[in-house]
């Protein structure tokens, strides 16, 4: 007997989340549930405004008629399917089927928030390599090269990420270098996406010795995993790449070319993020993902992540929107 539910949940954001355009105040998304022969198997579906192709009203249809050919143990065409709703149904599944590892890896590089003394207390959590997160391009690029000079200056073992989601103009990219100091420059593990383009984000990398990761330019149609001069990492984030398939077969790609790969959220609930943390622990074991967000919500989802102190709602508090048995 097969039986699926879907429940849908919409979580209070900080007041001060802003994506591209447009603050944040609520997130909305879905828990799909899925019972068979006494085994369970959850995954969450929450379309990115302004990142993903689908709205969440898009995906509850596509849901549902999916739910449909599931129960009826239909073929299931992922490719066919907008990512979110495959990488929830696939991770539902690979749960339901014991798959998905119990064990996740909640050792996410923390984002900063530009205060050097509250970055240094985060680390001295971390075991091993000291890894942060600093999101650029969002202010002035000058600004965030003084920036990251800064912290690279004030904690001398430490290593930087930094995300500038595809902001500047070749010539800002250049004026956020100019300020990084030369010897502190190895100690950026990459840069996402400096520029609006690849080609101009990997003359940026050659000509500054500031290594690049792809980020957007992974769900651009026909990306393939390759090697390129200034190319260190690709960072996956799973609810808009696809299913658990597809990220499987993204991060084999890159382990094969002697690429990082990093899982990253989507600004999934606390329930999604313990499952990306389970999904890191499976297929980049060794490399901390990017998973630093509940404190961006104003309440955790039915599975609470480590030392969060934050209100749990609790999936029976959410609307109940679709269930249905198949004898």
């Amino acid at each position: 007997m097969r039986h699926a539910t879907i429940y849908r949940y919409a979580l209070p954001m900080d007041s001060g989340v802003i994506l591209r355009h447009t603050r944040l105040a609520t997130r909305d998304g879905f828990i799909v549930e899925l019972r068979e022969n006494g085994q369970l198997g959850r995954g969450e579906i929450a379309p990115l405004p302004e990142f993903s192709q689908e709205t969440a009203d898009d995906a509850a249809v596509q849901i549902e008629q999916v739910l449909l050919d599931w129960l009826e143990d239909k073929s299931i065409d992922w490719d066919t399917l907008f990512p979110s709703v495959a990488f929830g149904l696939s991770v539902a599944l690979a749960e339901l089927h014991g798959e998905l590892p119990a064990q996740g890896n909640f050792l996410a590089a923390p984002l900063c928030s530009g205060d050097p003394d509250e970055l240094v207390q985060k680390l001295a959590e971390l075991p091993g390599e000291k890894v942060a997160k600093i999101k650029v391009g969002m202010y002035e690029a000058i600004r965030d090269g003084m920036v990251v000079n800064m912290f690279l200056e004030a904690i001398p073992d430490l290593t930087l990420r930094l995300d500038a989601n595809r902001q500047w103009t070749p010539t800002k990219a250049r004026q956020f270098a100019k300020y990084v100091s030369p010897e502190f420059r190895s100690r950026i593990a990459f840069l996402e996406e400096p520029c609006q383009t690849p080609a101009e984000s990997l003359v940026f990398a050659q000509d500054t010795g500031i290594a690049i990761a792809w980020d957007e330019t992974v769900r651009d149609d026909g990306f393939v995993v390759s090697t390129q001069d200034g190319l260190s990492a690709v960072v996956i984030k799973p609810t808009l790449v696809g299913s658990v398939q597809k990220v499987q077969s993204l991060v084999a790609q890159a382990h094969a070319l002697g690429l990082v790969a990093v899982i990253s959220s989507s600004l999934e609930s606390s329930f999604g993020l313990n499952q990306l943390a389970r999904l890191a622990q499976w297929l980049t074991p060794n490399i901390l993902p990017g998973l630093d967000t509940v404190d961006l919500f104003g309440a955790q989802l039915e599975v609470p992540w480590p030392n969060c102190s934050l209100p749990l709602v609790s999936l029976s508090d959410c609307d109940l929107t679709w269930q249905q048995t198949n004898q």
